[in-house]
Parts: C-alpha cells; sequence; structure tokens
C-alpha cells in the first residue's frame, strides 16, 4: 500500500488560508518500490526540504558515508540489505542522522528492534503524508536542538579552556598548572584572592576541564542573597514550608547534582548556615525546609572569598570545621599589580572580544603611550577595572588605535608616582630601566633631542648613541656604526 493523501476540504467553505510551516533540512529517503520513493520525495520536497532518493539500503548507506543527511526516511523490507541492516551501518557514522523506519510490516517487536538499534522513530503503512510530517519535523526539530546544545558546550568549554587564561607570569602559570592537576579531583576548592582578580573564571575552568564538564555549573553569590532567603535557595524548600511558598522549589544543590557549585563570598554566609552547609559537606545530602526526608546530591563544591578567613577564624566569625573542609585545595590568586608581565597580554585578549562586537568589528590596538599608563597603574580593581578602563577606551577611541587620552583620568595621573613600583614588579633591569625612562624622557619633550639630553643630564652624543643601540636592538636599524648628532642648532 502507498502512502494515502489527506482529501482537500470542499471548496464551498471559503476560510483563512494557514500558512505552511517552515521547514529546512536534508533528507535521504531509501525505498526500493519506485512509485512510493517517487511520491515521497516529491511531498518532503515540496515541504521545503531537501531531499536525495537511493532505491537500495546499500545505495542509501553509500551516500549516507559521503553525504551529511539530517534524517534517514527507510523502508523496512527491501532486498538483500534491510532497513535494520541500514541501521546499523548509519549509527557507525561520525554524526549518525536521526533514522525514521516505514514498513507495512508493524508490530510491536520489529519497532522495540528498530529503536534499539538507533531509530528515532516508526511509521506503519498505510499512513499520511502529515503523519509523516509531524514526525520529521520532531525529528529534525530535535537534532537541531540537540546540535545547539553541544555547540554552546563546546563554546563554553572552549573560553574557560586552560588555553585561554592568560598566564604570563609565573604566579599565574602555577595557578593553572594546579588547575589543571586538581581538575579531575572531587575534592573541595577555595579560592582566595582581591575583588576582580577572576575567581569565578578560575572556578569555570576547574570544572569544565573536569570530568563534570557535561554537568551543570550552578554559582551564587552568598552576599547578594537576602539572609533570610539563602537556606531556601541553596537547599529548597516544600510547600507549604512557610509564607509565599506556594510550590516546591529544589535548592541550588539539588540543581548542581552531577555538576559544580560555586559559592561566591563564602565569608558572608552567618554561622548558623555554615552549620548547614557543613553537613551537606559531610553526608552528602541535603533537606529542603519543610521536607522530612534527605534527598542525595552528588555536587562538588568549589568556595571563594577576598576576605581573610583565617582571621574569622580567630574572631570566631567562621567555623573551623567548614574552613577544612572547605580548604582541600587551596587556590591564591595574585592581585593584578602583582602579575604585570598579564597586563598587556590580558588587554590585547580584552580589546579583541571587545573589538569583534562593535559593528562594524574592529581591530582595537593600544599605543605605545597607553601600554606605559596600564604598566604603571596600580588597578586596584584588579581584571574586572582592566576590563571596564578597556571597554571606555573602545567607546571614546575615534578608530582602532587606543591612546593615552583615552583612559581614565585615574590611569593617566598614576603613571609617574608608580613608575618605580611597576619596574620592580616587571623585575626590570637597571639597563631596561634607563632605556625606558629615556624613551619617555624623549617623548615627553616631543621628539626634540636636544632638550631631552639636557634634561638628562647628558649630552648630545651619548644620548644619540643610546638611542641608536635601542633601535638594533629592536631591529629598527642595521647599520653598526652609530647615528651622528646633528650639527649645532639642530632643530630637533
Amino acid at each position: 500500500m502507498v502512502a494515502q493523501r489527506k482529501p482537500s476540504p470542499p471548496p464551498a467553505v471559503l476560510e483563512p488560508l494557514e500558512m505552511p510551516q517552515e521547514r529546512s533540512g536534508s533528507v535521504l529517503v531509501v525505498e526500493d518500490d519506485p512509485a512510493m520513493r517517487d511520491l515521497l520525495t516529491e511531498e518532503l520536497s515540496d515541504a521545503g526540504f531537501t531531499v536525495e532518493a537511493a532505491p537500495t539500503a546499500a545505495a542509501g548507506l553509500e551516500l549516507a558515508r559521503v553525504t551529511r543527511f539530517d534524517l534517514i526516511i527507510t523502508d523496512l523490507r527491501m532486498p538483500e540489505m534491510d532497513g535494520f541492516d541500514l541501521i546499523r551501518g548509519v549509527m557507525q557514522l561520525p554524526e549518525p542522522p536521526h533514522v525514521v523506519m516505514i514498513t507495512a510490516f508493524a508490530s510491536i517487536e520489529t519497532a522495540i528492534r528498530a529503536v534499539k538499534l538507533g531509530a528515532y522513530d516508526y511509521i506503519a503503512k498505510p499512513f499520511e503524508i502529515e503523519e509523516l510530517l509531524l514526525v520529521a519535523d520532531k525529528a529534525l526539530g530535535e537534532r537541531a536542538l540537540r546540535n545547539k546544545v553541544a555547540r554552546l558546550q563546546r563554546e563554553v568549554e572552549e573560553r574557560y579552556g586552560l588555553a585561554n587564561i592568560i598566564a604570563k607570569s609565573s604566579a599565574m602559570r602555577d595557578i593553572v598548572a594546579l588547575v589543571q592537576r586538581i581538575a579531575g579531583s572531587t575534592a573541595s576548592v577555595l579560592i582566595t584572592g582581591e575583588s576582580g582578580t577572576g575567581k569565578e573564571l578560575i572556578a569555570r575552568a576547574i570544572h569544565y576541564n573536569s570530568p563534570r564538564a557535561s554537568g551543570p555549573f550552578v554559582g551564587v553569590n552568598l552576599a547578594a542573597v537576602p539572609e533570610g532567603l539563602i537556606e531556601s535557595e541553596l537547599f529548597g524548600h516544600k510547600r507549604g514550608a512557610f509564607t509565599d511558598a506556594r510550590a516546591d522549589k529544589p535548592g541550588l544543590f539539588v540543581e548542581a547534582d552531577a555538576g559544580t557549585i560555586f559559592l561566591d563570598e563564602i565569608g558572608e554566609l552567618a554561622l548558623p548556615l555554615q552549620a548547614k552547609l557543613l553537613r551537606v559537606l559531610q553526608e552528602h545530602e541535603v533537606r529542603p525546609l519543610g521536607a522530612t526526608r534527605n534527598q542525595r546530591v552528588d555536587v562538588r563544591i568549589v568556595a571563594a572569598t577576598n576576605r581573610n578567613l583565617e582571621t574569622m577564624l580567630a574572631d570566631g566569625s567562621f567555623r573551623e570545621d567548614l574552613y577544612y573542609r572547605l580548604n582541600v585545595i587551596h587556590l591564591d590568586l595574585p592581585p593584578l599589580r602583582g602579575r604585570p608581565e598579564d597586563i598587556v597580554p590580558l588587554a590585547q585578549h580584552v580589546l579583541a572580544q571587545l573589538g569583534a562586537r562593535q559593528i562594524p568589528p574592529r581591530r582595537m590596538r593600544l599605543s605605545p603611550e597607553a601600554q606605559h599608563l596600564l604598566l604603571a597603574y596600580h588597578w586596584p580593581g584588579n581584571v574586572r577595572e582592566l576590563m571596564n578602563v578597556l571597554e571606555r577606551g573602545v567607546a571614546l577611541c575615534q578608530g582602532e588605535l587606543i591612546a593615552d587620552d583615552d583612559l581614565p583620568p585615574q590611569v593617566r595621573e598614576k603613571r609617574s608616582a608608580d613608575f618605580l613600583g611597576a619596574a620592580v614588579a616587571r623585575r626590570m633591569s637597571l639597563a631596561d630601566l634607563e632605556r625606558e625612562f629615556i624613551e619617555r624622557v624623549l617623548e615627553d619633550e616631543g621628539g626634540n633631542k636636544t632638550r631631552a639630553a639636557q634634561r638628562l643630564g647628558l649630552d648630545r652624543k651619548t644620548l644619540y648613541r643610546k638611542l641608536d643601540e635601542y633601535a638594533r636592538a629592536r631591529g629598527e636599524i642595521s647599520a653598526p656604526a652609530p647615528l651622528a648628532p646633528p650639527p649645532s642648532g639642530d632643530p630637533e
């Protein structure tokens, strides 16, 4: 029997036309009956799909190996190689399409066997074309959603991959190496550091480089949740547990089951809740408010704080037993001023992201003067402040080059005061310090070498010799002889 077309309604009653659903996707029809094959190809093409057809299962499998299809619609009974064999072959492909089987030999056993082999669905003849289109829409919709989730998962994992953490300084290289070593563990982690140093970034890196990467990452800022709601937020509640509890609510620990929970600002947690959190760490169970039973959870805990928990231990505001439960592995993130080698690479990384978001996209860069200012600044707000400064610079600059005038006043004003401090933090040699100082004085004098030499207490010949050495070291000139100073009355 062939597929039956649904009869058209009588033309006596005029009704508003129903707009056809937009469809897309590539479909392979595998059918040995020419009439059925032509009918399915025509109907699916008319519905908006891109369709190819094969007269045998062997030909269909060969097509599927060289062409990427979203859906295969196949008959069951075919000579030499049947639909079951086709499903087995298709399931061996790197990214197998969904398979819908059509057969006149309908039975529960056949359907179960097809699904066990990997078929998405099963339709028995006779059927209406609308029924097949509905199944095709469902299959392709699910496949599109699955591909989107997989793509987003890959993007997230790439974003928080260890290779994307800027770590030119030895301090950050040590942090990245430790994250790599502990990612596969289930041990609790405590991340400390000043505000804005990237504690959540490291927490996500731990999660997305661990066996739990396919599970949820659930973060909560405990300082931002009212104290009266934290218990319900973390552990959940049952309907009627308190006023306005109109329905059951799973807590964040349940949401993070099989994944990681990130407890930011753990130092803000009140003592009574510290005791309840300790029980979760010890028993791996939570009890929602109003519940009579505990609920088992499999969650890795990563906590973070910018407070000194050891001081809080001494004054009794943080439980010692909870501290040692959380502090199995300790990561202390250095402030940005303590890793100046990372400042310019971080800035370039952030500018690449900001520039890509512009319309049209721009290849944002820092002028040498702007780089000097960023290196000399103290960065009390750490990486977060650097990102805000760069975002401001992108908004203010006219082209693709961020100049010193595009930076905020506090960054420009810090240049002189922090020059030596930045030089020490950058572990500059005396020769490097001399070179940078000479170049900055020359820059400040507008390139006038005579005035720069007077200000530096050098004769012009010595200044020219040093500038020549610096230029040759950078590969800007290759002549071994020093540049001769200009005659008296140098306009420079």
